[in-house]
């Protein structure tokens, strides 16, 4: 797993304070402060709470999300790996759904050359928040493959959700599991290659 940004109570408390602001303030430090005046706290404190800029905000955002959605998992049923992974981003898209144009805007910082790491980091951390709070332990090779498929999966459905303006993201969600969906049926065929590959008899050599 990839380290996490730094986390204290002051910098969760500053971020949902600035979410509002950050459709008009962008990820600024400006945003911050008026956030943070919001809060009854002290406006000053934006100027060492987040050291490295936007994409220490962003980080502490997608980090906090993670978090957040990893708390509320506890409520949910306990069905199959893939059900839960798919109720997961459900959560995820609904507990962020009031932040839409903030994360709009993250996406925006995080597309720059310079910012591709930071990118990385927190897909990858988010992916792996995700399988590891549906319940996949997976140690061997198949950390790597579920991992890069859901990264695909879960970045194609929050563009995607980015522009649906459907109730409770119902087109989000349809298009979620048409997404799964194509996944499940390559993994049968894969399985189904493997299986008639492994009932071959050996080469012999000449």
């Amino acid at each position: 797993m990839m380290p996490h940004p730094e986390r204290s109570p002051q910098r969760d408390a500053a971020i949902l304070a600035m979410l509002p602001h950050v459709p008009f303030d962008g990820w600024t430090k400006r945003a911050v402060r008026a956030g943070l005046l919001d809060a009854g706290l002290p406006a000053e404190d934006a100027e060492h709470l987040f050291p490295l800029g936007a994409v220490d905000m962003i980080e502490t955002f997608c980090d906090l999300a993670d978090r957040r959605m990893e708390e509320a998992a506890a409520d949910l049923p306990q069905t199959r790996l893939t059900a839960r992974v798919r109720a997961l981003i459900a959560l995820r898209l609904e507990q962020n759904r009031p932040h839409k144009e903030a994360i709009r805007r993250a996406l925006a910082v995080l597309a720059l050359p310079h910012n591709a790491g930071a990118a990385a980091g927190c897909t990858a951390r988010t992916v792996d928040a995700i399988w590891h709070t549906a319940g996949d332990r997976s140690a061997d090779f198949s950390w790597y493959t579920k991992r890069a498929i859901l990264t695909a999966v879960y970045g194609a459905t929050l563009l995607y959700w980015l522009r649906d303006s459907s109730d409770d993201d119902a087109d989000t969600l349809a298009f979620l599991d048409r997404r799964l969906a194509g996944v499940a049926m390559i993994g049968k065929v894969r399985g189904r290659v493997e299986a008639a590959f492994s009932r071959r008899p050996a080469a012999t050599p000449a």
